[in-house]
């Protein structure tokens, strides 16, 4: 974990900070509410947060890497538990009262504190695999299509069916152990427009008549997520002649990319000469976004990321725990775009949406 001192704010976050972000996006309680009495909101997360034990337990179990691994995730399994006991009867305890971020900070010092590095590791070395060879024929399909606005729209939903691969949600996590994901059927069954926030018409618009020199991207999940869904969109950016910078995670959590893996994933899918397929990436960066969770705090951000996203005019924020959980709100001094599926019935109570609808944000700075 970088130390605070190398933490800096998101550069481009609209100022003063203190007064205009908020990094987390339900309110889990209100100033009115009773300090000692959890809330009704904050009791409905700590359940969700409870029932992904088990999927986070077994995943440790299995952890080659770790002595002891099943005493270990018995340990893991009963300290997470009792914390979020704790939080039921003093939300105040443990450094509460608590929001997704310290629901998610807590799960992720206790694996680290037992040992457990990146428990997630195999599945996310499978599906990478996987997606890998699928990467081609995914950037062919989009290739083909000659009609500006579908390719836009078609590579729009590629984003949304790769954040499907999420095994922080105790349903998918379910699914995907029981029948694993095909990536071009979920393209096709996506819940029909409009979405719960659908600015996808309005994004569109602006594509055919604007481009940005510079978008920083924090990216979400391995496997299918980040190579089937933003690595196709980043190809086109690239093309239009945008800089691309893929922000990713420090340390593992969950199944999310980290910065290492996601630079041994592009120099997999570059050819002889660095191109991918046929796209010159030069004007690729990759970049150590400093965070170590499925969520970001975006007033803590790597002094990299900070200096490499300065003078960038999009950001884009992929996947539920960035670009919804924690940042839908966020408001930037440049164009912003928040992607991600709804994959927690809390959040789709929350929007208003169906559970496994698409939240497509975009919010355009004039001047």
């Amino acid at each position: 974990m970088e130390s605070d001192s190398e933490m800096v704010p998101f550069p481009l976050l609209t100022t003063p900070i203190e007064s205009n972000y908020r990094p987390c996006t339900i309110p889990y309680r209100f100033p009115s509410d009773n300090p000692r009495n959890p809330t009704p909101t904050e009791i409905a997360w700590i359940d969700l947060f409870r029932n992904s034990i088990p999927s986070f337990k077994k995943r440790a179990e299995s952890d080659t890497t770790v002595a002891d691994a099943p005493t270990k995730a018995e340990k893991f399994a009963q300290r997470y538990a009792d914390i979020l006991d704790d939080f039921k009867k003093d939300p105040e305890s443990h450094g509460g009262p608590p929001d997704c971020i310290l629901l998610c900070r807590i799960r992720e010092q206790i694996l680290r504190e037992l040992g457990f590095r990146d428990i997630f590791k195999k599945v996310k070395d499978e599906e990478n695999a996987k997606a890998i060879s699928l990467f081609p024929d995914v950037v062919r399909l989009n290739d083909d299509i000659e009609d500006e606005g579908k390719r836009l729209e078609n590579l729009v939903r590629g984003i949304f069916a790769g954040n499907i691969f999420d095994l922080g949600s105790a349903q998918l996590a379910e699914i995907f152990s029981r029948d694993g994901m095909s990536f071009l059927a979920t393209c096709q069954n996506l819940v029909p427009r409009p979405w719960v926030i659908d600015d996808f018409d309005t994004f569109k618009e602006k594509w055919s008549k604007k481009s940005w020199k510079k978008a920083v991207f924090f990216v979400d999940n391995a496997g299918a997520d980040v190579i089937l869904g933003i690595l196709p969109f980043a190809r086109e950016l690239l093309k239009r002649g945008t800089q691309v910078v893929l922000a990713a995670n420090d340390l593992p959590s969950i199944n999310d990319i980290t910065y290492p893996e996601l630079v041994e994933i592009i120099s997999k899918l570059k050819d002889e000469s660095g191109k991918l397929i046929g796209v010159d990436t030069k004007n690729l960066l990759i970049a150590n976004s400093g965070n170590d969770l499925p969520v970001i705090d975006l007033t803590r951000v790597s002094q990299e990321l900070a200096y490499l996203a300065s003078d960038a005019d999009l950001v884009i924020l992929e996947g539920m725990g960035r670009g919804i959980e924690t940042n839908l709100y966020a408001q930037f001094k440049c164009d912003s775009l928040k992607i991600g599926m709804v994959k927690h019935p809390e959040v789709a109570q929350f929007l208003g949406g169906r559970l496994y609808d698409c939240v497509f944000k975009y919010n355009e700075v004039v001047g």
